[in-house]
């Protein structure tokens, strides 16, 4: 008998042979998902996918960068949409991204980009492989040292470490986190350090010019080659008289 598939397919099980021929539809309406609200009824979890329209509101975050390579900085603007919303599985999936920036040099690939990313939003499913492509894309030209000391590789990869930051604000990537022995090691190397600059000596510190020579009269590391002579910037004692 041939039977026609009107809906979309959400989930299927194969019957086994014990079964009778009306044990599918009541196996597979016990198995679909169900949630419950604050009130007390039931409703059926909700997924992201292409058929879901854009609400009037969403929930956004605006991040800033600001690169050496360009003159203007640029905003990022995440929207997410909330699913589930008053249930056990509430959660925020990310909707749609917007770029802003004053420059207009790179007008076209932004557009291009917030489009594509936006599209794969919308899609659903898993949006968290797009962190490391962008990550890895490189800028021929070089790439440039953050104000923390981090190495970015391109502009396109900062946007990615911007995506990856805000999944991890909504809770669809975990935060890298140190176990214990880690975070031990490094706090007795930062403590070895920090012990070790408190033991320089007195010359570690001098404001005189580097390679100035042990005054014999002060004692002080100051002494340097002035119009010919020996003289000391601290007491002023010189060979010359």
């Amino acid at each position: 008998m041939t039977i026609q598939i009107s809906k979309r397919i959400m989930k299927y099980r194969v019957r086994k042979s014990e079964e009778g021929p009306g044990a599918a539809p009541e196996r597979a309406a016990a198995e679909t998902d169900m949630s419950t609200h604050r009130d007390g009824h039931r409703s059926k979890v909700v997924q992201l996918h292409e058929k879901i329209e854009r609400p009037e509101m969403l929930i956004g975050s605006t991040y800033k960068i600001k690169t050496p390579v360009t003159d203007h900085a640029m905003y990022v603007t995440i929207n997410d949409i909330l699913l589930n919303e008053d249930t056990d599985h509430e959660r925020r999936q990310p909707f749609e991204i917007f770029i802003n920036s004053k420059n207009l040099d790179h007008f076209q690939w932004i557009v291009a980009l917030t489009r594509i990313i936006s599209a794969v939003f919308r899609k659903g499913g898993d949006v968290t492989f797009m962190v490391d492509e962008l990550k890895a894309v490189f800028d021929p030209r070089g790439g440039y040292w953050q104000p923390g000391g981090k190495f970015m590789p391109s502009i396109i990869a900062e946007l990615g470490y911007v995506i990856e930051r805000h999944l991890q604000s909504i809770g669809l990537l975990p935060k890298p986190a140190m176990d214990a022995n880690q975070k031990k090691f490094l706090d007795g190397k930062r403590a070895e350090y920090e012990a070790r600059k408190k033991q320089q000596d007195a010359f570690a510190k001098s404001h005189y010019p580097e390679g100035a020579q042990l005054c014999g009269k002060c004692s002080t590391a100051a002494v340097v080659m002035m119009d010919g002579c020996q003289t000391c910037l601290n007491c002023g004692d010189s060979k010359c008289g």
